[in-house]
């Protein structure tokens, strides 16, 4: 615990406070820069207003999952570098399961206050870091060349009426993280099942029952976002679905431990 003091001491919260603030009035002088850009153009002011409040309306429901993240990792990494983490670039699937695997790594049987240690925050912390700069650090090199192709036409693929479809990087990016993300979901659900044994014709749980439990709950109701989004044709409900399935999934484990 004395670990954990540390890691919600002032400095700390001086240091990510000062990067989040820092981050915060950018966005608010790009946000005014855009406004008077959009004004400049001949926008009309009303229409952009109504695209503030409506943005500003759909972003707090699906912020709520990111809150809830912060509540998550803050009991292990402490309140401030968690809210720095999903302040500024992090996201939240990769957040907390980057933390798991670099606490795995340096020992621990799971991410906890009672497990931490300072060289084991250190770990943690450099590795959520180091491993989603990437992004940044090569769009720098590689940015505007990558720009540049978005809008580049593939001359194989050619369409009857003589025009060239364009080249869609950016279904390759969605598919692509798609699929990281199924790997990286499989390889814990995974570690949970090969916990499962047989043994005379029987199988038998040797381990923790509660997290395949709650990830069940959590497709399913990702499942049932789905299919209200499907049916009644509301794609707006995309914004509220991480959401709405963390705090079910948050809510079923709770009552899921009682009964454990």
């Amino acid at each position: 615990m004395e670990v954990l003091a540390k890691l919600n001491s002032p400095v700390m919260y001086l240091i990510c406070g000062g990067i989040v603030v820092l981050v915060a009035v950018i966005c608010m002088i790009f946000a005014v820069r855009a406004y008077r850009a959009g004004k400049a153009i001949g926008i009309d002011v009303g229409k952009m207003k109504r695209v503030i409040i409506a943005s500003a309306t759909f972003a707090v429901l699906p912020s709520v999952g990111i809150l809830l993240g912060v509540i998550a990792l803050s009991g292990s990494l402490g309140t401030p570098w968690p809210w720095l983490r999903l302040s500024v670039i992090g996201a939240l699937h990769y957040e907390t399961q980057v933390a798991e695997a670099a606490a795995e790594s340096v020992g621990m049987e799971k991410l906890s206050a009672a497990n931490m240690t300072a060289s084991g925050f250190s770990t943690i912390a450099l590795l959520m870091s180091f491993c989603i700069i990437w992004g940044m650090v090569l769009m720098i090199f590689n940015g505007k060349a990558y720009s540049s192709k978005l809008t580049l036409p593939k001359p194989e693929t050619a369409e009857p009426n003589g025009k060239k479809k364009k080249l869609d990087l950016k279904a390759f990016g969605d598919i692509a993280m798609t699929a990281m993300f199924i790997g990286l979901v499989s390889a814990y659900i995974a570690s949970y099942i090969g916990q499962i044994v047989s043994g005379n014709g029987l199988f038998t749980f040797t381990g923790d029952w509660l997290p395949l439990a709650v990830a069940c709950v959590s497709a399913l109701a990702m499942a049932g976002f789905l299919l209200i989004k499907e049916k009644a044709k509301a794609d707006w409900i995309d914004s509220f679905s991480i959401a709405g399935s963390m705090l079910i999934a948050m809510t079923a484990a709770i009552f899921l431990g009682r009964l454990g």
